[in-house]
């Protein structure tokens, strides 16, 4: 099966994205919404959704929904705030650092505009914390770059469809960017999107299924 043809029945089967991946998926983003990206980027490792929100409602309480606030915020207090998405003291320093890197490194984020993408990646991996995965998501979803996200959920459905024989990030994001032909970041945004939605659907199906089987 063609990469292009995978994009074209997700997006038949579930349409255009939505739910949590409203914000990430919204064209264009205004700054606010992009920093919004960028911290959730750093809550939602290792983390569900649910606790993910739990983290930002405590975020938005306070006031701190921007990487300015997070720099102005104390590490402690950041800590309590963003427990909820689990490895708090991590995640605290984590967003601290990559707003520093930033507001000040960068400029900003409108200012990061400027930057080209290999730069700017390899500064986002330079980060302690921030891995390919990560840094892509940030690329993709909150600087508008036409870069692929690999991630187990897409890494998964290659396997599953014998996309490639080395599933390495690298190769794999080769082979998706490769399949897809034109370099356009709202495809991409989709397209990855819809490959998670896709995964987490089959999974509640099963577990549903399973349920009513033991219930029975």
């Amino acid at each position: 099966m063609e990469i292009t043809d995978i994009y074209g029945k997700l997006k038949r089967k579930h349409g255009n994205p939505g739910g949590q991946w409203d914000l990430w998926c919204r064209r264009p983003k205004t700054t606010a919404e992009k920093e919004a990206v960028i911290i959730e980027s750093i809550l939602t490792q290792r983390a569900n959704w649910k606790n993910v929100m739990l983290a930002e409602c405590n975020l938005k309480k306070h006031a701190i929904t921007c990487l300015g606030a997070i720099l102005a915020c104390r590490e402690e207090s950041l800590e309590t705030l963003v427990r909820p998405s689990g490895f708090y003291r991590i995640k605290a320093r984590r967003l601290k650092t990559l707003a520093g890197f930033i507001e000040k490194s960068c400029g900003g984020v409108e200012e990061a505009a400027d930057v080209p993408t290999g730069i700017l990646r390899q500064g986002l991996l330079s980060l302690n914390g921030v891995g390919e995965e990560t840094a892509d998501d940030i690329l993709l979803y909150a600087f508008e770059r036409p870069v692929f996200v690999i991630d187990e959920y897409t890494r998964r459905l290659a396997k599953k469809l014998n996309l490639a024989d080395n599933f390495s990030y690298g190769h794999l994001q080769a082979v998706f960017e490769k399949g897809i032909g034109e370099k356009d970041y709202a495809v991409y945004q989709d397209f990855h999107a819809l490959i998670v939605i896709d995964a987490k659907t089959v999974s509640v199906r099963r577990s549903v299924k399973k349920e009513g089987k033991a219930a029975g």
